[in-house]
């Protein structure tokens, strides 16, 4: 996939789950606390729903981030003659970061 076509798909994902995000986290009915989000991703149906939710969020997150950045290095010629080393920097970085966020998320559950 072409570093354009992964930017546009990540942005139009970026936009619905962001619209989620804020939508479900920050303007709900009532105040919302920690122990709201637990109940949220520590429910026995909806939970898993909202953990995957919240998984691919972090991945298009990561992945609009990082071709971002990517694409802005690799612009300046005095970087581009290290784009491999860039690119393979960038996959690094996002799947370390991918497999901490996933954890973190996974690790939520009601006491």
């Amino acid at each position: 996939m072409s570093l354009f076509l992964m930017q546009r798909v990540s942005a139009l994902a970026l936009l619905f789950f962001l619209t989620l995000h804020m939508v479900v986290t920050h303007y709900p009915p009532g105040h919302i606390d920690f122990s709201r989000v637990l109940e949220r991703l520590g429910d026995p149906v909806w939970g898993p729903v909202w953990k995957g939710i919240d998984i691919a969020f972090l991945f298009f997150v990561l992945m609009h981030a990082l071709t971002g950045m990517y694409a802005v290095l690799t612009d300046s010629e005095k970087v581009a003659v290290y784009k491999r080393a860039l690119a393979g920097t960038g996959i690094v970085i996002g799947v370390a970061a991918f497999i901490y966020g996933t954890q973190t998320i996974l690790a939520f559950q009601l006491p």
